[in-house]
């Protein structure tokens, strides 16, 4: 018996690391492979049985895990981080969650029968979403920057309080369940001992640690037995307080001045993560799938209920006042998957509430099961298509995180968002991350790696890390953490790899990635350039100013970086492929002392050179326009000769026309004088036949005419010969 335990709980490890992994290779929320599991060796094959392996400890077992669990989500909650992002968070964790609770307790009323009080239970336990199932989503739809931080934001703060709602209502039920204890008593008792030692709790523990009463590698494990003690001593005092205590005392710790619960809640978040796998594993596998299937058609309309009328109601009613479109509404409505947590809280409830005989208990298990496979299996498949319909998804990932806030990080990080370029800066050293939030860059403060930071960080947009830190045994777990989640091309880190020994220890897969800006560029080379006064530049490569420009005025010590093209488009320069840099590019390079002052030098003598070019062309343009000049008066001269030549032509021409003209006019007047003598001879013949006719027709003529007629020959005779 004891071995068959033992395997149990050896299996349940395997399987809950495999599980995660799955979810993390297939890029789902774990929370399926989860359940699968679950149901599959406890329903399914019946191998897993936790009634029969724990007996009375399962009960114990799962309260002090929702414990732990619920505490690690109240250190999340920050009340000044909650305004921060925005009035649409705020409304949706307050607004939303009541709008939501109130349209689901009433479907669970009606459609299903439950008593009022199980059903105000029921509503207020599925009011939760949660990262561990929102993020997975988010990496694989990738909407816009502001959706992302919306849904992140909403489910890590949305845990703590819904959680606390689902707690207050069941301190009500199982009070009033009671019948031997007065209802009022036991409720303020419940309510006073939950804020009051809650309260006490948390602030006495922070001071604990604001005056470092613990030392370092006991502090996790302090707060850890403190919280469960006074988990334990709050249900001894009046039973089933200990809940709301303890989620007290983590909002309470969150939102406590000058106390950093940094390495606390990376402690809580790796001990919650084997929790929630284990935790969910085994409340799978006593879920009964008949009462699922008994919920029948009623299940399902409460499921609709949750999809299509409470979120969206919740969404419109919360985005009032601020700026998101219609669109951003209606994908945020359609996006609300629920998460561990209501599973988690839900089968403890159950567990309890079966034990004082409230009728419809054991009804909220399965129910609660089915809006999580139906919310988390429907969203994830549709959200991405739906997010391309409307528009909403983000374009090309080209954000950079930096692991490493260093003063040259800082100066990097700042010039690339004074290009819009969304950047990201992480590390563990609180003086640099405060330096960087006084220069306005978005900044991570702990391990870029961790759970924390993949629930809390917002790598929407964000498609390239540059590992850039001076931690030796940080940086490869960094690299190889984002090489999974991102690629292999898109990680990139210094070469801090300095003795031969460190190298050998070192994956040769690693090594090849430890080329960023080149193949001997180190973290202590940058350091110790930046103190000596080396500056980060930003130079436009044109057509006019090359590349090799570039090298002739800065050097060899110049060090190029980034270069962002035309299109808005990052690109990380390293020692991968040889440096070929198009023109129409803006680089980003690294000059050090000795580049600056080659470049005043190589300035001066540019200035020089082009003042001497100056002079040269001056001269030139002088010559030149002294031979223009000649050439001109040539080319006058020329068409001066040409002018007089045609108008000597044209005189020419003229008096020969004169000449042609005045020999017709006189060839013409002879012809019209000898024309006109002609004309006066035949009218005068014309005349003198006339004057013959008449005289041959009278009668014989006498002598004196005879004589005149013999005279007229004469005559006519003498004027021939004239």
């Amino acid at each position: 018996m004891v071995e068959h335990i033992t395997g149990m709980l050896a299996l349940i490890g395997v399987l809950s690391l495999l599980c995660q992994w799955v979810g993390w290779k297939l890029r789902l929320p774990a929370i399926l492979p989860l359940l699968l599991c679950g149901l599959l060796l406890g329903p399914g094959l019946g191998i897993l049985d936790p009634d029969e392996i724990f007996g009375d400890l399962l009960f114990p077992i799962i309260s002090l895990g929702v414990a732990v669990i619920l505490f690690e989500g109240a250190l999340t909650l920050n009340f000044k981080e909650i305004k921060e992002h925005g009035r649409m968070v705020t409304h949706l964790v307050t607004i939303g969650a009541f709008i939501t609770w109130a349209c689901i307790a009433p479907a669970a009323h009606y459609l299903l029968g439950f008593d009022w009080a199980i059903a105000m239970l029921f509503g207020a336990l599925v009011v939760v979403t949660g990262p561990t199932v929102i993020v997975p989503m988010l990496r694989t739809v990738q909407p816009k920057s502001n959706l992302a931080s919306i849904l992140r934001w909403e489910g890590i703060v949305i845990d703590p309080i819904g959680a606390l709602l689902a707690v207050l209502v069941f301190e009500y039920i199982a009070v009033t369940a009671d019948p031997t204890t007065h209802v009022l008593n036991a409720l303020g008792l419940t309510l006073v001992l939950g804020f009051g030692l809650g309260a006490a709790g948390g602030y006495l523990t922070g001071l604990a640690i604001r005056k470092n009463l613990f030392p370092h590698y006991l502090r996790n494990t302090a707060v850890l037995t403190i919280m469960l003690g006074i988990f334990v001593g709050s249900n001894i005092l009046q039973e089933e307080s200990g809940l709301l205590t303890v989620t007290v005392m983590g909002i309470w710790l969150a939102n406590m001045r000058g106390v950093d619960i940094a390495d606390i809640l990376e402690f809580k978040e790796t001990l919650t993560v084997l929790l929630i796998s284990a935790l969910f594993i085994l409340l799978a596998a006593r879920l009964d799938s008949g009462a699922m299937l008994d919920l029948g058609l009623g299940g399902v309309g409460v499921l609709l209920v949750a999809m299509f009328i409470a979120r969206p109601l919740s969404i419109w009613i919360s985005g009032l006042g601020t700026n998101l479109s219609s669109k951003d509404k209606w994908f945020l409505s359609w996006v609300a998957p629920r998460g561990i947590v209501a599973a988690a809280i839900s089968s403890l409830f159950a567990i309890k509430l079966e034990t004082v005989g409230l009728e419809g208990a054991s009804s909220i298990v399965p129910l609660v099961f089915l809006i999580i496979i139906g919310t988390v299996v429907i969203q994830s498949l549709t959200a991405g298509r739906w997010a391309k319909f409307l528009g909403v998804k983000e374009g090309s990932n080209q954000g950079v995180l930096i692991f490493g806030a260093s003063k040259f990080s800082r100066e990097l990080a700042s010039i690339l968002i004074s290009k819009n370029i969304k950047v990201i800066l992480a590390d563990n050293n609180w003086d640099s991350i405060r330096q960087a939030r006084m220069d306005n860059i978005p900044v991570y403060f702990g391990n870029p790696a961790s759970e924390h930071a993949s629930n809390f960080m917002d790598l929407s947009g964000i498609g390239r890390v540059l590992v850039m830190s001076p931690y030796r045994q940080l940086n490869p777990l960094v690299t190889f953490h984002f090489q999974d989640l991102m690629g292999t091309e898109k990680v990139y880190g210094l070469n801090n790899a300095d003795s031969a020994s460190a190298r050998h220890q070192l994956s040769e897969s690693y090594l090849k990635r430890l080329c960023l800006f080149g193949e001997n560029i180190s973290y202590a080379k940058i350091a110790s350039l930046m103190a000596k006064g080396a500056v980060l530049k930003i130079t436009n490569i044109t057509e006019n100013f090359t590349y090799d420009h570039f090298k002739k005025r800065y050097g060899d010590t110049a060090m190029p970086l980034v270069y962002l093209t035309k299109e808005g488009k990052v690109k990380v320069i390293s020692g991968v492929e040889t440096i070929v840099l198009p023109v129409g590019i803006e680089l980003i390079s690294l000059l050090p002392q000795e580049a600056q002052d080659q470049a005043v030098i190589q300035r001066a003598l540019d200035d020089e050179a082009d003042r001497q070019a100056k002079i040269a062309a001056e001269a030139e343009a002088k010559v030149a326009a002294e031979a223009r000049a000649v050439r001109e008066a040539q080319e006058a001269e020329q068409r001066t000769i040409e002018k007089a030549r045609r108008k000597e032509e044209e005189l020419a021409l003229f008096e020969q026309q004169e000449k042609a003209r005045l020999l017709a006019d006189e060839e013409a007047a002879l012809v019209k004088q000898e024309t006109a003598i002609l004309a006066k001879e035949l009218a005068a013949q014309e005349k003198a036949k006339q004057a013959a006719s008449a005289a041959s027709a009278a009668s014989e003529p006498s002598d004196a005419e005879t004589a005149a007629d013999e005279e007229k020959p004469q005559q006519s005779s003498d004027t021939k010969t004239v």
